[in-house]
């Protein structure tokens, strides 16, 4: 079976102020493409992976630029379809040391979240997949959302596939009567690699564990317990200064083993978007291509690296991450 990553989820348009500043003292503003399961593939596609993205986008001629972006990152678009919604969209104020970005979104009748089970075919679309990534954003956005997910997960599930998710859980998505904690432990029951700390296992579960070590060990045991399914956790985890110094490291809980990596530490960040997207991507490429410690070290750098790239897209080759794995951290110009 050929290295083919399938990711599902919404493809969002950016509008931000550039230079920092407030849209209300801007009169010029830049756009991106985005969604957080897209920049994983697009990620991924960076690397030299096979991929490919199922979503739905606008019939017009914004969702047409979001499709030319993700084939000029070499994803597969064949499973994109469209419809007379809008699509989803974001504005991103980007802060600056002690004054925090803000984000403001509009996409609850978009193009992706009119999307339904029976436009998307499955079963070929995860002919030649050997990953599945998804994340709790999108069983979140709307019930036909989750349905859709929830059937590509069974098939998914059903063939073997590896399936990765970070459950992302945010409590303002969750808008159509379901309980999000209930519909996330149900779809994380089809995934066999999980994403996510302490935090996010105590939102799932509502339990109440400690985010040090201890605490994220015994919450992942729990976890696996919960859900049989799960059979390695990863675990990204961001200290953050102020809004212009971050610093990262990785944790994970595999075979009753305790690994962590190198803190990684950013003096300059440039955009935050996506960073976590990063450390998703860059794990998928280390479990494809090596073992679960070169996965979490790898992850972690990609992480890092985000923080320096405008956009909400990692374009980081594999060899600028490996500079971060091999500890060079100097940013020295390369002639």
């Amino acid at each position: 079976m050929s290295n083919n990553i399938l990711t599902f989820g919404e493809v969002l348009m950016r509008i931000s102020p550039s230079n920092h500043k407030t849209l209300q003292q801007s009169k010029e503003v830049e756009f991106f493409f985005g969604g957080t399961e897209m920049n994983v593939a697009a990620s991924l596609s960076t690397f030299g992976c096979k991929t490919q993205h199922i979503s739905n986008v606008s019939n017009d001629f914004v969702g047409d630029a979001a499709i030319s972006y993700m084939k000029s990152l070499g994803i597969d678009v064949s499973f994109i379809t469209k419809n007379e919604h809008p699509l989803g969209l974001y504005f991103l104020e980007v802060g600056s040391d002690v004054r925090p970005s803000r984000i403001a979104y509009n996409r609850l009748n978009g193009s992706f979240s009119n999307i339904k089970p029976n436009e998307v075919d499955w079963n070929k679309a995860l002919e030649n997949c050997n990953f599945f990534h998804w994340t709790g954003i999108t069983p979140g956005i709307s019930e036909s959302a989750y349905e859709t997910l929830k059937q590509g997960l069974q098939f998914a599930y059903s063939k073997g596939i590896n399936i990765t998710t970070d459950p992302a859980y945010r409590s303002n998505l969750w808008n159509y009567g379901k309980k999000g904690q209930d519909i996330l432990k149900e779809l994380i029951g089809y995934s066999t690699i999980f994403i996510g700390g302490v935090n996010e296992i105590n939102e799932i579960l509502e339990t109440n564990f400690s985010t040090d070590k201890n605490g994220f060990i015994e919450a992942s045991k729990t976890l696996m317990k919960e859900i049989p399914s799960i059979q390695k956790v990863f675990d990204k985890v961001r200290i953050g200064i102020n809004a212009s110094s971050q610093a990262t490291q990785g944790r994970a809980w595999i075979n009753d083993e305790y690994l962590e990596t190198e803190e990684i530490q950013i003096n300059h960040v440039v955009d935050r978007i996506g960073t976590g997207d990063a450390f998703a991507a860059g794990l998928i490429y280390g479990l494809i291509n090596h073992d679960d410690q070169f996965a979490l070290n790898f992850a972690n750098a990609a992480c890092a690296m985000k923080h320096t790239i405008l956009g909400d897209t990692n374009l980081a080759s594999v060899d600028d991450i490996l500079e971060l794995v091999n500890g060079n951290f100097g940013g020295r110009i390369k002639r």
